[in-house]
């Protein structure tokens, strides 16, 4: 496959998409008197594994499902696995398909994406991603309609990577995780946080894996590039106290995702942040990334 880029530029900043690479980000980047700065990790162009992108859309469900699927309403639905790396199906449908532009202005690029059953799965649903460039930053709108018969549990996040160093600084509030074990699928919840895991002060982006979701969280995360001048602060203004973070250790890059509901929901007792979706609903996620000088 060819990604077929489509790009938002003005004088500040530019914005690249790849619609038939699962509707993905492939760079952000902020103009200065000295060039370019990456806001998001740039795609090397390399690889069509989303995984190597800038940004993909989590649609209509975010992170791993057990159990080869869900039960709903006395009704089981099997989900495939969907990555060869990965033991559980992950992130939902959209970032495996071809998403169309339906309309493009200046400063602004929807997405929109029409799934029928993806891989044989239950789902069959409309999703749009907004892109809006606004004066200090990016404005992004996820959304997803129910189109089936029926109710469906759905959730919906956005999987940024952000570029780090031993410079780089992070904060994000937090009142629990839940733990995992030898894979990332939560086996209980944790009202203290590890040894290197507390973000609710700026701290480094080094130490050992995290791939955990986190609860508590009051929508908005810091970054600070003291070596760049500037910070990224990434807010979700509905927020509902979770977010997922990934942490590889040693790597020049980090993800914090906005998410709705957390890792397995479909499994958890009551499905926490899960939306119950009947024909023609929907469920929106609207994440804004604002940057600003330092000092």
């Amino acid at each position: 496959m060819t990604a077929s880029i489509i790009t938002l530029d003005n004088d500040r900043q530019r914005l690249q998409l790849a619609p038939n690479m699962g509707g993905s980000v492939t760079a952000w980047e902020w103009k200065n008197d000295n060039g370019t700065i990456p806001l998001f990790r740039p795609w090397s162009g390399a690889s069509e594994d989303r995984y190597t992108t800038a940004c993909f859309p989590l649609i209509p469900w975010s992170n791993r499902i057990t159990g080869g699927g869900f039960e709903h309403e006395g009704r089981f639905y099997p989900i495939h696995a969907n990555r060869m790396q990965e033991h559980y199906p992950i992130h939902g449908d959209g970032w495996l398909q071809s998403w169309a532009v339906a309309d493009q202005q200046p400063d602004r690029i929807k997405l929109t994406l029409d799934s029928k059953h993806f891989d044989d799965d239950p789902y069959h649903y409309r999703g749009s991603q907004t892109f809006t460039l606004l004066n200090d930053g990016l404005q992004i709108d996820l959304t997803v309609t129910h189109l089936g018969d029926g109710t469906l549990p759905y959730g919906l996040g956005l999987h940024p990577y952000f570029p780090s160093n031993a410079q780089t600084r992070f904060m994000a509030r937090a009142e629990g995780v839940f733990l995992s074990g030898d894979d990332p699928i939560p086996t209980g919840h944790s009202n203290t946080l590890p040894e290197t895991w507390n973000y609710n002060q700026p701290a480094a982006l080094d130490g050992p894996l995290i791939d955990n979701c986190f609860t508590g969280w009051n929508g908005k995360a810091v970054i600070s590039y003291p070596d760049r001048g500037y910070q990224l602060s990434m807010v979700m203004p509905d927020c509902n106290g979770y977010s997922l973070m990934y942490r590889p250790p040693g790597g020049d890059c980090f993800c914090f995702e906005p998410i709705t509901h957390p890792i397995d929901a479909f499994h958890m007792p009551n499905r926490p942040g899960l939306a119950i979706l009947g024909h023609g609903d929907s469920l929106a996620l609207r994440a804004k990334f604002l940057i600003a000088p330092i000092g």
